[in-house]
């Protein structure tokens, strides 16, 4: 076995204190012997929710020899909120310690510079594999079967029983619901997320009527007691009666007869799309990823691919998928579709001539025209949220989740971060608040002259009266506050340090298997060394006339089994997104080396 790079791993503290122990504060001592994963997520962020979805089953497998400890480490102002830090805990299922670190104090300790982020601690208390991103599941699973054996045999591997102390269930009708569909019969449909179920509800809004699926995550389709969801979120109305079923965990398009309580699948495998996967063809054979919404739009249900960044289509009448606008690269960037940048949208609404996303990570309001065009209507980009009304280009809004068309052509937008609902009005271009006061607003579906919306951290729907005048609030504006990283003007390297996993080589069957992009906000900050390029390693040259800005680095590296007797090694796609704030400074560092999977072992 070759020798490990170890270091000694930092005390894990945060000022929001422990969830899911108990009220019990711990240590790393208290877990000496024991293998422990630490995964800083924010709850805002795809990625770490699919890594969230990654660990389960190694959770499980391992659970006497392994400790999961999640360090919450916010993007948003909300995020730092310790109530909403305990809701998305449940919300998202997570059944291990979580440490909830308002002020990024272990974030620093350990140097991470992405969400997510996994680093694995050996029973000694060393760190021993630092990776970020999707897609490391299988390489830790196997380095956690090395340092059982190893420890093991060393003495030092401690089995038992973890620190995970489950909350108590709450009796509420509906929990964390997420999306909802007003139905031909006046009734509401409510995706039921962290129940994973469908919900009837009455006119009244209030009033359960029946529930449609198991209630247990999974992905079968069957009748209203044995069809199964995972985590279902977006519901479209189609011409034929049935609904459509955004099932954003499964990765999949799922289709409901209201009439009869069938469930069916109408797209996906159940696997998550990867980089170099197929974007086109017979909907039931193609992979998705996290489809959080779905509206129909020139003949076509749209889904915001929250996973990707991308919008993709489903044709009815054809029964394929395909790409419809987006890159997969995460930023806000508009123009042609095939060139437009997206992040993470999470909520449609559709009109005769536009098609409305919520773009939940840059908390924008953006719009696709009928010949394909991406405009924005509020917001700047990854960095800027707040709560600001007036004109659009100054307007603020904090990670959007829902769009709702509303009759005069104007749209409400579930602000979802700042608990408001906001309104925008395309022919003044201004942007005003509606009601506030609401928890965690998600969506919002008109109902006569009223608008009922989704609160899902208050687990109901809540009907509002369409105000004739705007409420006034307080302007906030916020900027993501990351501890930037000093840096010499002139040359920067830049390193992406990639290790394959143990028994895995880099794949280069087809050609070459990484991939670097790099931009920079603003764009002057680089001088050279932007754009696209196979090497993992790169020479940028910084201006020194701008003194701050971001860094954006994207970085994929595929590896497969590197035995020739296997007909057919099994591959894995590692991938991540950083944005680095970085200030140019003399005598600043010369060398930006960001970890994809492994150690850096160079000073």
């Amino acid at each position: 076995m070759a020798k490990r790079v170890r270091v000694r791993a930092p005390e894990l503290v945060g000022k929001g204190g422990w969830i899911n122990t108990g009220d019990k504060k711990l240590s790393l001592a208290e877990l000496r012997g024991r293998i422990v994963i630490v995964d800083f997520w924010t709850f805002c962020c795809v990625n770490c929710l699919h890594v969230l979805d990654e660990l389960r089953e190694l959770e499980e497998r391992h659970r006497d020899t392994v400790v999961i400890v999640g360090v919450h480490s916010p993007k948003f102002v909300h995020e730092a909120e310790h109530r909403a830090v305990v809701d998305a805990v449940e919300r998202y299922g997570v059944e291990h310690p979580v440490l909830d670190d308002p002020e990024l104090a272990t974030w620093k300790q350990y140097a991470v510079r992405a969400w997510p982020t996994l680093v694995v601690i050996d029973p000694e208390g060393y760190v021993v594999a630092q990776h970020a991103g999707e897609g490391h599941a299988h390489a830790i699973a196997r380095l956690v079967e090395e340092l059982e054996a190893e420890h093991e045999a060393k003495g030092t591997l401690r089995r038992g029983d973890g620190p995970y102390v489950p909350p108590e269930p709450e009796p509420t009708a509906l929990r964390f619901p997420g999306k909802a569909l007003l139905l031909p019969s006046g009734n509401f449909l409510v995706s039921d997320t962290t129940r994973h179920q469908l919900v009837e509800l009455a006119e009244d809004a209030e009033t359960v009527v029946r529930r449609i699926g198991s209630g247990t995550r999974g992905f079968a389709d069957g009748t209203a007691d044995t069809a199964s969801f995972n985590e279902p979120q977006g519901l479209a109305l189609l011409d034929d009666g049935s609904v459509v079923v955004a099932d954003t965990v499964n990765h999949a398009l799922r289709r409901l007869d209201p009439a009869t309580g069938e469930v069916s699948t109408l797209a996906g495998t159940g696997r998550q799309w990867w980089q170099g996967s197929p974007t086109t063809g017979p909907a039931r054979a193609i992979d998705l990823s996290s489809p959080w919404d779905v509206a129909v739009f020139g003949g076509r249900v749209w889904i915001a691919m929250a996973g990707v960044h991308q919008l993709w289509t489903y044709d009815p009448e054809s029964g394929t998928v395909a790409v419809a606008a987006g890159t997969t690269n995460e930023g806000l960037v508009d123009g042609p579709a095939a060139e437009a940048w997206f992040a993470q949208p999470s909520g449609l609404a559709a009109t005769a001539d536009r098609l409305w996303v919520a773009d939940s990570e840059t908390s924008a309001l953006r719009w696709v025209d009928p010949d394909g065009q991406v405009h924005t209507a509020v917001g700047t980009g990854l960095f800027d949220f707040g709560h600001r009304d007036g004109a659009a280009g100054q307007a603020l809004l904090q990670h959007p989740l829902g769009v709702t068309a509303l009759p005069d052509g104007s749209v409400a937008v579930s602000d979802t971060y700042n608990h408001a609902l906001r309104r925008y009005d395309p022919a003044t271009g201004e942007v005003t608040t509606l009601a506030t006061d609401l928890r965690e607003p998600s969506d919002a579906v008109l109902a006569g002259d009223e608008i009922v919306v989704v609160e899902s951290a208050r687990h109901r729907l809540t009907r509002l009266r369409l105000p004739e005048e705007a409420v006034r609030v307080a302007s906030v504006a916020h900027r993501t506050r990351r501890a930037a990283t000093e840096v010499a003007p002139g040359r920067l390297r830049l390193d992406v340090v990639f290790q394959a996993p143990a028994g895995q080589k880099l794949d280069t069957r087809y050609g070459p298997s990484t991939r670097l992009l790099v931009s920079s906000t603003p764009p002057e900050l680089l001088l050279k060394g932007e754009g696209a390029d196979t090497d993992l390693s790169r020479e940028l040259d910084l201006n020194p006339a701008v003194p701050e800005g971001v860094l954006h680095v994207s970085a994929m590296a595929a590896s497969c089994d590197d035995d020739e007797a296997i007909e057919y090694p099994a591959c894995h796609v590692h991938q991540q997104d950083w944005g680095v704030p970085v200030r140019v400074t003399e005598g600043g560092a010369d060398r930006l080396p960001l970890i994809l999977a492994g150690m850096d072992q160079r000073p």
